[in-house]
């Protein structure tokens, strides 16, 4: 058995791609802006989700506790953390729509529409839009 496969080094890096989350934002050329879009690492997301989960009480069972992790405010800190460009956090960005926060910022500066295909399209570059039986198909061969 060969290991190497698996060094750091023989790794396929993920790309950063490049995406118009918006039509509404237009380059010098009147064409839709493109934002660049990272992955983050496992260890990354787990810090993410962690962040989003809280503790709540079982209603009616005094002392007993479980974690809800709210899926919304997960997905704005990952679509956050995966935003290369623009800077999410460039306070000029952030003072021209009168907000602070990148995640308010890009819930203000996005549709309701575009912030969920944003979504959509994070969530793929980070590998979670692949179905089950697709994983399933690919594990057999």
């Amino acid at each position: 058995m060969d290991l190497s496969s698996f060094l750091a080094q023989n790794a396929i890096k993920v790309d950063n791609v490049k995406y118009a989350a918006s039509k509404r934002f237009l380059d010098a050329d009147g064409k839709p802006m493109e934002w660049e879009i990272g992955c983050v690492t496992s260890t990354e997301d787990e810090a993410l989700r962690k962040d989003s989960t809280k503790r709540v009480q079982i209603p009616g069972k005094k002392y007993q506790y479980t974690s809800e992790t709210d899926y919304n405010e997960y997905l704005g800190k990952l679509a956050v953390k995966c935003t290369i460009f623009p800077n999410l956090n460039d306070a000029e960005l952030q003072n021209s729509y009168g907000v602070m926060g990148a995640e308010t910022l890009l819930k203000i500066m996005l549709t309701p529409g575009e912030y969920a295909d944003y979504l959509a399209k994070i969530q793929e570059i980070n590998g979670f839009d692949r179905e089950t039986e697709e994983v399933v198909e690919e594990a057999k061969n």
